[in-house]
């Protein structure tokens, strides 16, 4: 009767119950739902074209109307040729980035896949972990390509006018592009998890990267000095600029070490608040 028992009564899975994922299956699960959504490649497609193109298009405008162009503003290009080249379509890029990053977490609230989510993996900060990192790892991987890219149409529009070397004074800016657009993605995607809310999380996010961050430089005195360079986004952009605002208060890096401090605390509280909120 023992004998039979045994055979008849099924044995549960190895780690079932334990709410343990593996997390390279948990990573392989993030990365199976990210790319069969058609709002990942309509982001990232929108994010390759606007950047590459506007590579191109801004170099090309300044080459055709440069008898035109005032000495300041030939002198800024002397001074600062990969900012030219990677400026606008970085400033038009990063809303593309933004807006993904937000759809990766608010999106599954919204069409209640979460809850399948927290099914398949109980242990909810691994799984945001998982989350966070298979689509910083995704963004950080094309915006660096598309930096490059970028830089090398830039480099050959400029070419009658200035010689641009990628030599080590100016590789951060055009590395720092990649790196400043995954710490973004990631930031977005943290504001997802804690608004739950597509069309508000949006919103904000949106709001923070063209009218705070820009409005905050109107106030005076030191007070807006220490809101313009500790505020994230303007803390993170400027790894990708050879020369610092004049109201900024620390370096290129340190301003990307604000950003990733404010994001790191931000993902903190979005774990926390995942496990004790209901989905």
């Amino acid at each position: 009767m023992a004998a039979r028992d045994s055979v008849l009564t099924p044995t549960a899975p190895q780690g079932a119950g334990t709410g343990h994922a593996h997390f390279g299956r948990l990573l392989l699960a993030e990365w199976t739902k990210i790319r069969s959504v058609r709002s990942t490649y309509w982001s990232l497609i929108a994010l390759v074209i606007a950047f590459l193109f506007f590579s191109w298009l801004f170099p090309y405008l300044t080459v055709v109307n440069w008898k035109q162009a005032s000495p300041t503003q030939q002198a800024n290009l002397y001074l600062d040729p990969i900012g030219s080249i990677t400026g606008s379509g970085l400033f038009i890029g990063q809303l593309a980035v933004a807006v993904l990053g937000v759809m990766v977490t608010a999106s599954e609230y919204s069409t209640g896949m979460i809850r399948s989510t927290l099914l398949a993996s109980p242990h909810r900060v691994r799984m945001l972990a998982a989350k966070s990192i298979v689509f910083t790892l995704l963004i950080l991987v094309i915006g660096e390509v598309i930096a490059f890219v970028g830089f090398f149409i830039g480099r050959q529009t400029f070419k009658s006018l200035v010689t641009v070397n990628l030599n080590s004074a100016n590789v951060r800016e055009v590395f720092g592009v990649g790196l400043y657009l995954a710490m973004l993605g990631l930031f977005a995607l943290v504001v997802g998890a804690l608004l739950r809310h597509v069309a508000g999380a949006i919103t904000g996010i949106v709001a923070l990267l063209l009218v705070i961050s820009n409005l905050i430089q109107l106030i005076p005195g030191r007070i807006g000095k220490y809101l313009y360079t500790y505020e994230p986004t303007n803390a993170g952009f400027v790894i990708t600029a050879k020369r610092l605002p004049d109201n900024f208060l620390i370096s290129s890096w340190q301003g990307y070490g604000v950003f990733a401090l404010w994001t790191a605390v931000l993902w903190a509280l979005a774990a926390y608040l995942l496990v004790r909120r209901d989905a």
